[in-house]
């Protein structure tokens, strides 16, 4: 499962977390409520794959080198906001 997650989440970090809550526990594990998973789905998708994903690995909990995995996933999911903002810019 894990090899087919990161293929949907090269075509489309939504798409491979709409997958992992349809076919697996991971977000209801690694998330207390549903509510995170629903808005991190909405406005920051590669951030919250990070943290289940880093959550999963280790001993159920995200310490060390995980933090910097999902610091860039907030990272690649502030860019996306960027890049739209600056679209917007040079349209005008």
């Amino acid at each position: 499962m894990g090899c087919f997650v990161v293929l949907f989440a090269l075509i489309s970090p939504r798409l491979a977390l709409f997958f992992v809550a349809v076919f697996s526990d991971l977000l209801s594990r690694a998330f207390d409520s549903w509510f995170i998973p629903l808005l991190g789905f909405f406005l920051l998708p590669w951030t919250t794959l990070a943290y289940a994903c880093m959550w999963d690995l280790g001993t159920n909990e995200v310490t060390g080198f995980e933090w910097f995995i999902v610091v860039l996933a907030f990272l690649a999911d502030l860019s996306g906001y960027g890049l739209i903002g600056n679209r917007r810019q040079y349209s005008r």
